[in-house]
Order: C-alpha cells, then structure tokens, then sequence
C-alpha cells in the first residue's frame, strides 16, 4: 500500500504525482514487507509485561484538576484540566482560540492561597514572536511574570524542554506548526500532525503535565485535517461562532473525565473574551416585538437559553422561492415550510423564507421547530404576540407539535426573565392552530 506524504491519501501502487492533493514525489510505500509470523517462536521470544491491579491504581494519589481562572472553562472542562491530560482546542481562525488560551495562561498560575506557591505556564508559539505575544498579554490587562515562550522548534526539542522545564501547563500554539527533525514531513501534514501529537500525549502521561493544544479547522470544518486528532486526545473542546458577532460558545465533544453536555458562554470584547453570566438577558435586550419574531427556548447542557428567532416572508422574484437560514438547519427549514403549508394551509409555493438566529447561535434540537413555525406565520401573517411568548416544541411531519426534554426548565427560565406565556405541546397541539 502506498500513500501520500502531505494529504494521506492511499493507493494500491506507487504514482509519482498525488492525484488528491497535486503535489509530486510524495507517494511513498507504507510498511515495505510483510512477515509472516513465526508462531510458538514469536510468543517465547517475548518478555511478559508486568500488570497492575485497578484495586491498587485507585489507592494512588489522584491527580486532580488544575483551575483555568475561568468559570465558564472549568464548567466545560468539568472542573478544570485534569494533570496529565492533552486537551485539544478547536475552532475557525480568527475565532479567538489564542486570546482564550492567553487568558488561561495570565490566569492560572494564579496562587489559590499564601502557602499555594506560584506555578509557571510554558507557551510554545509557532503563530506569534515572543514580542507579539507579549503584546497580546499587554493589550488583554494580563500578568505575564509566570509565562515562559518557546518558539515552535522541531517537536523532539519542545518535547525535550516542557520534561526539562516542568511547567505546570504546557500550551501549543498550533500543531499545524510543528515539524520534526527525525520524521521526513512538512509542517501541517496529516502525518506530521499525527506524529507530533502521538508524542506530546506520551509526554503528557510520563510526566503528569497537562498540555493544551490547539489545532485550526480546515475550510471542511475537520480538526488538522480529517479528525486525525480526536482519537488520540483526552479532550477535544471546540469553539464556535460567527466571527462577525460577539458571542462565541465553548462546547465539549470528547471528555474522557466528563460529561460533554456543557457550554460555556463568552463575548469578544477589546479586552479579550468576557464570560455572559446571563445570556438570555443578553441575547433579548434589543428585541422588539414586530411581526416575525419570536423567542426559542434552547437547552445547552444544563443551561436553558432564551433566544430570538427572526423570520421573512416575501414575494419570490424567480420561479423558484428561496429557503435562507442562519443559525439553523436549512433542510430542516424546508420541511417545516412543506408541513405548514400542508397542515397549515399557509401557502409558500411562490414566497422566498429567511430565518436568522440572533446573536450567531445555532439551534441544533428539534426543539426550536415550534419557534421557527411561529416566526414563519407571524410573517407571512403580518401580525405578532400581543404579549411575549415563550414557543417549545418539535413538530412532525402530520404537523402535530411533540413533546421535547425539560420543558419545565425552559418555562421556569421564561418567567424568570418576566415571560409568563408560554406555547408548548400542552397547549398547541398541531401548527394549524398557530
């Protein structure tokens, strides 16, 4: 089996020029010759592993969480960075994965108490000069006594380093800068990637020091290209939002010492990323009840956001009317058009339909259809909710609305925002009597 040096693409025979990625002389042969094994001769000839017994491993001494300095990180983390970890940090450029890993590493070396002495924090930066990222802490209001910069050196001699340097957090800022000085791989391939975090794991794990590392989403929204780092982490947390709007979401997809079902809210400000205490109050403070608008009640974990749908329904001016959503599944937008239509009587056959999110959020349950339902019929109607109304509910294809998770919450986090009306499954039971 052959495969290709920079983009890991297979083939059955050797080709002097990758037809996946164009580039030439980079097919080269994997493994070379197969042996057979030898059988009995194979077993005797190796030495037997000692093993431990987990009765005793759990009588060790636990080695605990390490605080970022950050609420709504330690919520995601499931109390903050467990030693010994490598924890992946994902997200889009320019999304602020680095202003957020700047204000852990300004943070968290931060004494708990007198006795607690100082800890120091290892940034490896391939991104930025250590006079830039000096800048960075200056602009965020940071203190960068306890920080120490290392270049983005071959991964051999960092790994050398952070074993030699013991810092309390070691962060590495990207792994698609990392070459090597033993492995015959330009920097951001998928095997350089690979091969770079096989060894900072091993590290990590030798010497109980948790590393942070951060990988840039390709344009096909994967990790350091295809996923080749989700498997070999402990924890993948990913960042996300529009770069236009001020809000971004840390969400955990991979906790091997947690749940993945929190979210921490943060807003991009001059002074870094500020964490939304409220964001419901925040994502409703400029909203106006006008036809077409309607507020969601969206479940992230164990938080209840409230948040406004917005939608517009015009006069198609082409034979084929446009279905637009932002922040919103747009297959999904085109079914609940056909079912209101259908079941509604509310004909959109030759009007174009917009549905925006507000604030750059994404509305993943099924538990916002009865929102978007609403929003659809408040503006192909013309009118709106005398009072402001709370919508929760999936709805199916024969246009009946259907339960969903913790309505109770998502009512009670409503009136604690002074919305008492609430449309749910209870007391809507198909779209038509939107």
């Amino acid at each position: 089996m052959f495969s290709c040096s920079n983009c890991d693409s297979q083939y059955p025979k050797w080709a002097g020029r990758c037809t996946e990625c164009g580039k030439w002389g980079t097919v080269v042969e994997e493994g070379g010759e197969v042996v057979k094994p030898k059988g009995r001769e194979a077993v005797t000839s190796a030495k037997a592993a000692k093993v431990q017994s987990l009765s005793e491993a759990s009588k060790a001494a636990d080695p605990g969480r390490m605080g970022t300095g950050d609420a709504e990180v330690d919520r995601v983390l499931g109390g903050g960075i467990v030693r010994g970890s490598l924890v992946l940090l994902s997200g889009e450029p320019g999304i602020g994965k680095s202003t957020l890993v700047a204000q852990i590493a300004g943070k968290i070396h931060s004494p708990l108490t007198k006795n607690h002495p100082p800890t120091s924090t290892l940034y490896v930066s391939g991104e930025e000069s250590a006079g830039q990222l000096a800048g960075r802490f200056t602009r965020l209001g940071l203190d960068a006594s306890n920080v120490n910069f290392l270049e983005a050196l071959p991964i051999e001699t960092v790994v050398a380093t952070i074993e030699k340097e013991k810092p309390a957090l070691a962060i590495v800022d990207s792994v698609q800068t990392l070459s090597s000085s033993d492995l015959d791989s330009a920097a951001g391939t998928p095997a350089m990637v690979r091969y770079a975090t096989s060894l900072l794991l091993e590290l990590a794990k030798r010497t109980n020091i948790p590393v942070l590392l951060i990988g840039q989403v390709t344009k096909d929204g994967s990790i350091a290209g295809p996923k080749t780092l989700e498997h070999l982490v402990d924890v993948v947390v990913s960042l996300e939002g529009d770069p236009v709007h001020a809000y971004r979401i840390l969400r955990a997809a991979k906790n091997r010492f947690g749940a993945t079902d929190e979210v921490g809210v943060f807003e991009m400000t001059a002074g870094g990323m500020k964490a939304v205490e409220n964001p419901s109050a925040r994502f409703l403070e400029e909203r106006r009840n006008v036809p077409g608008s309607v507020i969601a009640a969206a479940v992230e974990g164990s938080r209840v956001f409230l948040v406004e749908v917005q939608a517009l329904v015009e006069k198609a001016s082409y034979g084929t009317p446009t279905r637009r959503a932002s922040g919103f599944d747009q297959n999904r937008l085109q079914m609940l058009c056909a079912i209101l239509s259908k079941h509604a009587g509310l004909k959109l056959g030759e009007s174009d339909v917009y549905v925006n999110v507000i604030g750059g959020l994404e509305l993943r349950e099924p538990a916002a259809d009865l929102a978007v339902c609403a929003a659809i019929v408040s503006a192909a109607k013309n009118t709106m909710s005398e009072a402001p109304t709370v919508f929760v509910g999936e709805v199916g294809l024969g246009g009946e609305v259907r339960s969903v998770v913790q309505i109770d919450r998502r009512v009670s986090e409503a009136k604690r925002m002074g919305i008492d009306k609430a449309s749910t499954p209870k007391t809507i039971k198909t779209v038509k009597d939107l």
